[in-house]
């Protein structure tokens, strides 16, 4: 087993790393970048190096650098950054480092998403319609006629990365052109690469992955699906587990089929093997996701399996310590996924400092976050704040317990979309668990119409009206009216 591991990462994952170290007694060294100095991973790792080069968290050969000065043996990348890099994870092999992840080959391999597909159709397993190739800059005559092909809706995807940069889904012809130069931009200025591909919109459809972990020694289990239809800006702000509306059935032919493709890949490490579900009740295998993600406390929850610890040792060379008969799922969880962003203004970031920051508590509670009060959340990073992950013994039980605890936080000195998940929790087709992809497209950040908030923000603008307009009155301290302030002035008689 390792001794010391550097964290390539920062934020609630790189303190969510540190802590199962500290569990394995495993020595940990977390990096950092000036406007990261006081943020809570630097002040509870064992060790800390500050990261000056160009590039910071993405610089591959200044981590690798600092990994050998510190004299770490492995380096876990998070989610993000470096955690998907195939060429930085053939140098740590070369430089005699463990990466925890999959190893460079499998990377390389799950890169392409459409060889992935294309691939995973020819062992036959299904897949959405979607082009034979990819396309970069300079080939819109050959992306529309794909398209035509297709079939619209479309969906614009870039080849590379995940978390949804870069999507678009296009409804017709005339807004292809467009959506193709605004998606390869944005995958050129996250990724480094403009290729995309084309693959047919399923409307609507349900988004489902399961867990998947595979050891150096070929076994490979799951811990479950976990259902991520409720997306922002095409990122995950609320999944659950179980996914709510499978069958018994459907959910072990799901499960069966992910671990048959995880096994066509031969997968090693953590990982998540994705689905679109179309309205019959059908299933299409989209992507394999070579990283942890950031909802893996869902099945943490369900599944009572450190996924992280699962990590470190699968990169230590060790045999999975269970077996699929091991793995006994219970009861529900549910994550909601707070942002320093403003939902009500095209949410934009909110960086600044938090004046007050109270948590959710109570039992089956989760909260991972790096805040605290009086610490800056910066303007150069993904607005990611916390992840309230929340477990019942059903889903009813874990939907009432999310809307407790979600109405617990108190955030202030930057907007958050704590508001937005509360509207979300509390609306009929989530409560009922009746949505889809399509959930995205309502309206669900407006103007307030509930009587109960109206009449609440009424009462809050009068008490601030009066608290105000008491502070401006001149009022005379008791000291000046008390008995012996009079007496020291009174003569003598």
């Amino acid at each position: 087993m390792f001794k010391k591991v550097l964290i390539a990462n920062r934020g609630e994952i790189a303190l969510r790393i540190i802590r199962t170290c500290r569990d394995m007694g495993i020595t940990t060294v977390a990096l950092y970048e000036e406007s990261d100095r006081g943020s809570l991973h630097v002040r509870l790792a064992d060790q800390c190096h500050q990261l000056t080069t160009p590039g910071g968290y993405t610089n591959g050969e200044a981590v690798l650098q600092i990994a050998r000065e510190m004299e770490a043996e492995a380096i876990h990348p998070g989610y993000g950054f470096l955690a998907e890099r195939a060429e930085f994870i053939e140098a740590c092999e070369a430089a005699n480092i463990a990466f925890i992840g999959p190893p460079a080959k499998l990377v390389a391999d799950l890169a392409c998403k459409v060889d992935v597909m294309a691939a995973a159709e020819k062992a036959g397993f299904k897949t959405p319609p979607h082009s034979a190739g990819s396309y970069g800059e300079g080939e819109m005559d050959a992306i529309q006629a794909e398209a035509d092909r297709i079939g619209y809706p479309v969906l614009i995807k870039s080849c590379t990365g995940g978390r949804g940069r870069g999507a678009r889904l296009v409804r017709t012809k005339e807004h292809l052109a467009d959506a193709v130069r605004h998606s390869q931009t944005e995958s050129y200025t996250v990724y480094g690469d403009k290729h995309i591909y084309l693959e047919h919109a399923l409307l609507p459809a349900r988004q489902l992955g399961v867990q998947v972990i595979g050891d150096q020694q070929g076994n490979i289990i799951h811990l479950g699906e976990r259902e991520g239809s409720i997306q922002v800006g095409n990122q995950k702000i609320v999944e659950e587990a179980p996914a709510p509306f499978l069958s018994q059935e459907q959910r072990e032919k799901l499960w069966d089929t992910a671990v048959q493709i995880a096994r066509l890949f031969n997968y090693q490490n953590a990982g998540t093997v994705e689905f679109i579900m179309d309205e019959a009740g059908e299933f299409y295998f989209t992507e394999i996701k070579p990283r942890l993600q950031i909802e893996h406390p869902t099945t943490e929850m369900i599944s009572g399996v450190d996924i992280v610890q699962q990590q470190i040792r699968v990169a230590a060379g060790e045999p999975l310590g269970m077996t699929q008969d091991d793995i006994k799922l219970r009861g529900w969880s549910i994550l909601c996924r707070i942002s320093a962003e403003d939902p009500w203004n095209n949410f934009l970031p909110s960086p600044g400092r938090l004046t007050a920051y109270r948590l959710p508590a109570g039992p089956n509670v989760r909260v991972d976050t790096y805040a605290y009060r009086g610490c800056d959340i910066p303007v150069h990073y993904d607005p990611l704040l916390a992840m309230m992950v929340v477990w019942g013994g059903n889903r009813e039980e874990a939907v009432r317990r999310a809307q407790r605890a979600m109405s617990e936080f108190s955030i202030a000195g930057v907007q958050t979309t704590v508001p937005l998940l509360q509207r979300i929790l509390d609306d009929p087709d989530f409560v009922s668990g009746q949505y889809t992809t399509a959930f995205a497209h309502r309206e669900l950040v407006g103007n307030l119409a509930n009587d109960s908030d109206r009449r609440d923000m009424a009462v809050a603008a009068a008490i601030a009206y009066l608290v105000r307009n008491r502070a401006g009155r001149p009022v005379t301290p008791s000291r000046v009216r008390s008995g012996w302030h009079q007496d020291a002035r009174r003569l003598p008689v």
